[in-house]
């Protein structure tokens, strides 16, 4: 008898959004199938599969031992969300070539599902960064006798979703900052900044209203700005290492001595980018919006303001059970895109999320 090849092995998900897009969030059930084709009959041990979810952070530091010696110091840390394996055919061991208990498969395509559940407790948003990441993957593994596994891993989304609609993100942000530049001996008056936000959530695609004054009573031109910063930080040891990204930013009018300048609502928009991660213990990303005066020659002045990047949008009217917004669609290719200084740090590309 000719035995067959395996022609090839897929992994397919029942995607739970319009989209079509694996993305899952704590408590769901991923299911999907594993697609099988063999040109001929083949003889099978075992078909597995093993799925995964955690956060691993990863990062080397250069230490000085002396004056001739040197040495690579490793921080490395990891979380692990979820660990489930499940076999679809045949038996655990796969450790021998005996010939008893093998499964025969005809020649074409076959399907075998699969199903389990994520953990109840919170997960943390899927993420890739420059230190760390957060991942969730199935991997399907066919075992045969005499021959080497076939293996193939495909990841899935996570979500853990933010509601901006809270007290806490629906509360106002705002600052008041005053400096004094010294030449020598003689004294500039100050340059004063005020500013305020209407709320601290906000979600990808929206626009932030800045209000703000900047008042320049000193002898120098100076200019008032704008950035959304965001911040990664990753932990290990009893380490941290940052990394700080610039997310979107504006420019205002030079402001000469003695002028002042408002804006009413002054627009700044926030690009495809990942929701905050407050909840996981080696990996956080944070967002701030930071209003500042560039002062030539000088320290700049500047008002940090917290931000959250949800992924439940603002409702209309407040209202949790508007029938807009109990089933809207949110656009969310933040994996997939990157921030304009680190291409690297997004990989996964998401297209649009339905949220209940």
């Amino acid at each position: 008898m000719v035995l067959g090849k395996v022609k090839s092995l897929t992994i397919s998900f029942d995607c739970l959004n319009d989209s079509n897009v694996p993305v899952y969030s704590s408590g769901d059930t991923v299911s999907g199938r594993v697609n099988l084709e063999v040109t001929g009959e083949i003889r099978v041990k075992s078909l597995k599969i093993h799925a995964r979810g955690h956060a691993k952070v990863r990062w080397t530091e250069s230490r000085n031992a002396g004056s001739n010696t040197a040495y690579t110091q490793n921080y490395t840390e990891e979380v692990e969300y979820f660990n489930h394996k499940d076999i679809l055919i045949g038996h655990e061991r796969d450790d021998d070539n005996s010939e008893e208990g093998l499964h025969t498969i005809h020649s074409g395509r076959h399907e075998y599902a699969f199903s389990f559940e994520l953990p109840q407790t919170p997960l943390a948003t899927s993420f890739e960064g420059r230190h760390g990441s957060v991942r969730y993957w199935v991997k399907a593994e066919l075992h045969r006798p005499w021959l080497l596994p076939v293996k193939l891993k495909k990841e899935f989304t996570v979500f853990e979703h933010i509601d901006i609609n809270t007290p806490s993100l629906l509360s106002p942000q705002a600052g008041t900052k005053e400096k004094t530049l010294c030449c020598w001996f003689c004294t500039s008056g100050p340059i004063s900044l005020s500013a305020k936000i209407e709320r601290k959530g906000y979600t990808p695609g929206e626009s932030i209203q800045i209000f703000a004054e900047i008042e320049n009573c000193s002898s120098r031109m100076v200019v008032p700005k704008a950035a959304i910063y965001q911040t990664q930080a990753f932990y290990a040891k009893g380490k941290m290492k940052e990394v700080k990204q610039l997310v979107a930013n504006l420019r205002g009018e030079s402001l000469s001595s003695g002028k002042t300048e408002t804006w009413n609502g002054r627009l700044l928009k926030i690009p495809p980018v990942s929701p905050s991660i407050l909840d996981c213990s080696i990996i956080r990303v944070e967002y701030s919006l930071m209003v500042y005066v560039d002062i030539p020659g000088a320290m700049d002045l500047f008002l940090n303001l917290p931000l959250v990047i949800g992924t439940i949008p603002l409702h209309p009217f407040g209202s949790r059970t508007s029938s807009v917004s109990s089933q809207c669609s949110i656009n969310m290719n933040w994996l997939g895109l990157s921030l304009p200084e680190r291409p690297e740090e997004l990989a996964v590309r998401i297209a649009c999320i339905f949220i209940p």
